[in-house]
């Protein structure tokens, strides 16, 4: 169990821990948070989801096994979109169980939990965590789990959502890729494009688990989508990571738009008034629309909680993204008339589905729709097999000194000002940006840029991962 922690949504660790003693442990260990807080008692329903991974299906097994134990009954809602999974749970006002990695790689899994009101927060991952902890031997026998209601599933409900979010046939005339690689969004992506009238071409179908990072795209995936996009006559390709809360949308030309950009599009369609968004997205959004913004640290517990500050506050029209785009709702809205439920976790089918209707709507390709918001570029990759002790090391020797910081960063630029809100965010006396960040989830470290030109922030991408690397052998 060394490998499994709370990340950024969730937990995440190495399959072969999760997969076993720790999968029973954790989902005791909720079903216990969920009884002491006064959120479900014995014989409540509790719903279970997972993803493509091969490790999916026996951590949900496990983890039914222990839930039903516990005194709940556990409802199969078998491969379905985390958002689709959320959204049921709201409607029957029943906790969740999502089993996926999301974005990571395919040897490793996570938990997402919801409670009956929604996704947990970081109160309730100490809370699970320490419960956790005072477990001691479970049984691992699998128990079968109460086969869905077919006339009501969780991805027919998010169906409904989905084909009532545009005006009908306003997709019409755009050809569409839908990259579907093992997402359990991939079939249910096609069908709400066919429904708007958009030409749904499907491309990449995998049976094998593919690691797909929407706020990072590898190279290989890129060229991909550069190779599709002009041999089918493409208008967009779309897609999504693992379970589906994260979108992915690229323009005529198979170039991938920025996750904060699909948002922040998103939050234009939906006309918010507030938008809680973390401290890695785009500097220009505040510029970029009619609301206010309040930044947070990075992972969707903490949009969720700056959303929910707004609420209490008597706003409305509050809604939220994160930098991989991912989209969530504290508000109700009116959209093409009809009334648009909260659903505050992570949704790509929002996103996607405003960006394209952007285009439509307006007549242009997705990468001029992209240019008029004049954002500055943006650039972002991760290290990935990062030792944990490295990134450790690195931050906090970053932050030991101004004269540390300013020798790590002599070779790119002077700093000018720096935010400590999650990471190390940089600004550069020439107005660039820099930021370090560790990730939540996995032994990786991310570093994230902004700068006036495409080609000076993947200039300046490369610098800040070369110093990365530089000073992780140092450390060896």
């Amino acid at each position: 169990m060394n490998s499994l922690k709370f990340g950024t949504s969730g937990l995440r660790g190495l399959s072969v821990d999760l997969n076993g003693r720790a999968s029973a442990v954790y989902a005791t260990a909720f079903a216990r948070h969920l009884q002491k807080s006064g959120l479900a008692k014995a014989g409540d329903p509790i719903l279970i989801g997972r993803d493509f991974r091969q490790s999916s299906p026996d951590v949900a097994a496990i983890c039914v096994g222990a839930l039903t134990r516990a005194g709940l009954v556990p409802i199969d809602c078998g491969t379905v979109p985390t958002p689709a999974l959320a959204l049921y749970g709201l409607e029957l006002k029943a906790a969740c169980l999502m089993i996926t990695g999301s974005h990571i790689p395919a040897d490793r899994n996570g938990i997402k939990f919801y409670r009956p009101d929604g996704e947990i927060d970081k109160q309730d991952e100490l809370a699970i965590a320490a419960e956790a902890a005072a477990i001691g031997d479970v049984p691992l026998d699998a128990t079968p789990a109460i086969a869905e209601d077919r006339a009501a599933t969780a991805e027919a409900m998010f169906y409904k959502r989905n084909v009532a979010l545009l005006p009908d046939s306003s997709l019409r005339g755009l050809t569409v890729g839908v990259y579907q690689h093992s997402s359990v969004a991939r079939d249910l992506l096609g069908l709400v494009l066919s429904h708007y009238g958009a030409r749904v071409v499907p491309l990449g179908r995998s049976e094998d688990f593919i690691p797909v990072d929407t706020e990072a795209v590898s190279p290989d995936t890129v060229t991909l989508l550069k190779g599709w996009a002009p041999h089918y006559r493409l208008d967009a390709i779309v897609s999504a990571d693992g379970d589906g809360d994260r979108p992915l949308v690229t323009d005529e030309s198979g170039e991938p738009l920025r996750g904060d950009l699909l948002g922040l599009i998103a939050a234009n369609y939906l006309g918010a008034s507030v938008v809680v968004t973390p401290v890695t997205s785009n500097s220009g959004i505040e510029a970029a629309g009619t609301y206010s913004v309040t930044r947070t640290r990075v992972g969707s517990p903490y949009v969720i909680a700056g959303m929910e500050q707004a609420i209490s506050e008597g706003k409305s029209g509050v809604m939220g993204f994160e930098a991989n785009g991912g989209t969530l709702t504290a508000s109700s809205f009116i959209v093409d008339g009809r009334p648009l439920r909260p659903l505050p976790t992570r949704d790509c089918f929002l996103p996607i589905l405003a960006t394209l209707f952007s285009a439509a709507s307006q007549r242009k390709p997705l990468s001029s729709v992209a240019s008029d918001y004049r954002l500055p570029f943006a650039a972002a990759d991760r290290l990935e097999n990062f030792a944990t002790e490295k990134s450790t090391a690195l931050m906090a020797y970053l932050r030991a000194s101004d004269a540390n910081l300013a020798s790590f960063l002599a070779p790119v630029g002077t700093v000018a000002s720096t935010s400590d809100i999650d990471g190390l965010r940089v600004m550069l006396a020439d107005g660039r940006m820099i930021h370090f960040r560790p990730s939540g989830n996995a032994p990786e470290m991310r570093c994230y840029v902004e700068a006036a030109t495409e080609s000076a922030a993947k200039a300046l991408l490369e610098q800040g991962l070369g110093l990365i690397r530089a000073f992780a052998v140092d450390v060896v």
